[in-house]
């Protein structure tokens, strides 16, 4: 099976080069870290939105994982040597697509979205502040475990899917209990891989040792899956509370029958379509930010009806 996803029709003239096609628009490669979620599916159904308003041609490009970092260096490789007018990327991997974008940047603008890398040759990064999503998320929390309890007291955890990348997520959360909620504990973080076994795996264990544990802020959807299977804390008999980052079906369906408190959630649509714009900016010699908040949204059981609630959990990727 081929390796990489390259979207149909955009194949001859990302690897030959076309002459029509290079006099009446520029060229913006876009590269994802995974085709196949709806998530990038997502960005990449709004950077096509922003070709088609901007006069941009918009190659979409990415591997077929997230875990296939050495896919993506190589697609960033290849985008470079087209000599398109900017490229856009999600970095896979902060510390490995440092060096490829250094090296890439030398001929052409990059811009990141979504996520940074170890570089300082990004022209911009589009994405969501994600400290302020761990500031969203922590008051998200305190005002469950009020309701709960009827006090903001106890033990919260902090899960996080790897420590490959900084997780700026948990840095804004624990930063804003420590300034807002000082009657709620911090457990130390947990960090373990993106599967949902082990975010139940983690819970089973918090809750065996913790009978004060009243609430926990999850920042990986897959992780939250399984985490979110254990509703009561085992030594108290009480509720945990959950916030996540990101949401899925099985997450809304949790947060309509009450299991989890909340979903913070990025708007992917807007960055792809930023990206492009911000791009095509760059490649003009125009001034463009050093990073362009895509913002974050709070999503609970009163508001996930709401237009803008489903604009953002049920996007148009077509």
């Amino acid at each position: 099976m081929n390796r990489f996803m390259i979207a149909a029709g955009v194949v001859t003239g990302f690897a030959l080069g076309s002459p029509a096609m290079a006099q009446t628009k520029p060229t913006i490669p876009i590269i994802v870290k995974d085709t196949t979620s709806v998530y990038w599916r997502t960005v990449l159904a709004g950077a096509r939105k922003a070709g088609q308003d901007l006069g941009v041609a918009v190659t979409e490009l990415g591997a077929q994982s997230e875990s296939d970092v050495t896919g993506q260096v190589n697609l960033l490789e290849k985008a470079a040597a087209s000599k398109p007018a900017a490229i856009v990327i999600a970095p896979a991997q902060f510390s490995a697509l440092g060096k490829p974008i250094d090296d890439a940047a030398k001929t052409v603008k990059i811009i990141g979205i979504g996520s940074g890398a170890d570089t300082k040759a990004l022209t911009s990064l589009v994405a969501t502040d994600d400290a302020q999503v761990g500031h969203t998320a922590a008051d998200a929390l305190a005002l469950a475990i009020t309701r709960t309890y009827a006090d903001t007291e106890g033990d919260v955890a902090v899960i996080s899917a790897t420590a490959a990348s900084p997780d700026q997520s948990a840095t804004g959360f624990k930063q804003q209990v420590a300034e807002k909620y000082r009657a709620l504990n911090v457990l130390p973080d947990k960090v373990a891989d993106a599967q949902a076994a082990t975010g139940l795996s983690i819970i089973k264990e918090l809750v065996d040792a913790d009978r004060d544990l009243r609430g926990v802020f999850l920042s990986n959807v897959a992780m939250a899956d399984g985490a979110t299977q254990v509703v009561y804390n085992k030594s108290s008999g009480d509720r945990i509370n959950y916030v996540i980052y990101g949401s899925d079906d099985k997450l809304l369906k949790a947060l309509q029958d009450g299991t989890i408190a909340a979903l913070v959630v990025q708007d992917p649509f807007r960055i792809g379509y930023e990206g492009i714009k911000t791009a095509l900016a760059a490649s003009k010699g125009e001034k463009v930010p050093a990073t362009v908040d895509t913002g974050a949204n709070l999503i609970t059981k009163a508001n996930i009806s709401s237009a803008r609630s489903q604009e953002l959990l049920n996007p148009k990727i077509d």
